[in-house]
């Protein structure tokens, strides 16, 4: 891998922070953009900036087949069936609380649902929204001492109220990935549909929603070198049907009339109103960086860095304590010190030009699970390097020595 060409596409690398060059650690949060991305999102407003699938003008023939071509290529590449089954939303937590709000409404008074401890926010409060309308229960599958699920107690929490399984693919605090595969096969084998959140898996794994057999899928454009406010929900398209709309409005209907309205085919019938369709078309161009790197070249190289700095870490940080350590783990390292709070720490870091994020992470269940009220958080992606690790360590032993 060109690693100096992959960096010469991000022009925000250039840039420096408090006098020093920015070693960006964030991106579980969110990962930086390519400069092609930038480009076609100009490239749109300068020339085909009118509204999609209403318009017989060339303007608007021309955005609707940029967005059509993004939902082909996302069916693609994630090996969706049809295009039906591709849903544009404004990120993750919008497609989770569509099926939240939509599939919800099939449930009945006393179902459950099973949670993972490990689940960011945004798969915990939409289902507890829904539960405050239909009395629904969550049960939770905990962790192990090295952040791994535990199976045995996934599987004694189905009963012949469970009604869904709703999990991460991988965790965004400790890099932990799930074996959703396994898992839902488990679920299936008791009839029990599937919810993935996939926004920490996206930019790290090779995704096929058919070989997981996967029922939903959904992940977000601005953690897989994408803009902003831009998610996809895949659903199987059986289910999708039989779910009524999210949401009301323009371009999700058939026909409108005072008496009664009918819905649009999929995948229109969730896509009310008009989108961003200038983002979703410069999505297509964060998906072609992706495959032209190639998943398993971005995968192999981001595991390098988590364990070359995971080993260093442990031998030179005193007092550290890195909160998961499974075996297949993606490129998070969360960890705390013994002499700092987190946003001391990260503070720290920052005045030397290290962006790292520090709190609970959207993930407070699991905080209290492991003890802590936070911790500071660094992850990498394809654009990083070993020698921006040496310098995230030199600098986190700086700040332990001032912190002490």
């Amino acid at each position: 891998m060109d690693i100096e060409n992959i960096r010469s596409q991000f022009p925000i690398l250039e840039r420096k922070v408090y006098g020093k060059p920015l070693i960006y650690l964030d991106n579980t949060a969110t990962s930086q953009t390519p400069q092609r991305v930038v480009d076609e999102i100009v490239h749109m407003y300068y020339n085909a900036k009118a509204n999609v699938h209403r318009g017989v003008h060339t303007l608007s023939q021309e955005a609707t087949d940029a967005q059509e071509a993004t939902r082909e290529m996302i069916r693609r590449y994630i090996n969706a069936e049809s295009i039906e089954e591709v849903i544009f939303t404004r990120g993750t937590t919008e497609a989770i609380n569509l099926v939240a709000s939509s599939y919800g409404q099939l449930l009945e008074n006393g179902d459950e649902i099973i949670l993972t401890v490990m689940e960011h926010h945004s798969n915990i409060v939409p289902w507890q929204l829904l539960g405050n309308r239909k009395r629904i229960m969550l049960r939770v599958v905990p962790i192990n001492k090295i952040g791994e699920l535990d199976l045995e107690v996934y599987r004694s929490l189905f009963n012949e109220r469970t009604r869904l399984v709703a999990m991460c693919h991988v965790s965004n605090v400790l890099g932990t990935v799930n074996p959703v595969k396994q898992m839902i096969a488990e679920a299936h084998s008791r009839g029990v549909p599937v919810l993935i959140d996939g926004a920490q898996a996206s930019p790290h794994l090779r995704i096929d929603v058919r070989d997981l057999d996967a029922d939903f899928y959904a992940f977000s454009a601005h953690k897989m070198y994408g803009p902003t406010g831009v998610g996809i929900l895949y659903g199987k398209k059986n289910l999708l049907k039989m779910m009524p709309p999210y949401q009301g409005g323009g371009e999700m209907i058939g026909h409108v009339s005072f008496e009664g309205t009918t819905w649009a085919e999929l995948p229109f019938k969730f896509e009310a109103g008009t989108p961003d369709y200038v983002d979703i078309a410069a999505m297509r161009k964060a998906i072609e960086f992706i495959k032209e790197t190639g998943i398993e070249t971005i995968n192999d190289h981001e595991e390098d860095l988590l364990r070359y700095t995971t080993a260093r870490l442990l031998e030179e940080i005193p007092g550290i304590h890195i909160y998961g350590m499974a075996p297949h783990k993606s490129a998070v390292i969360s960890f705390n010190l013994d002499c700092a709070h987190h946003y001391d720490v990260g503070m720290l870091l920052d005045k030397m030009g290290v962006a790292v994020r520090t709190g609970h992470h959207c993930a407070q269940p699991l905080m209290h699970a492991l003890g802590i009220e936070g911790c500071v958080r660094a992850s990498f992606a394809v654009y990083n390097t070993r020698a921006e690790a040496d310098a995230f360590i030199a600098a986190l032993r700086r700040a332990h020595d001032m912190l002490s």
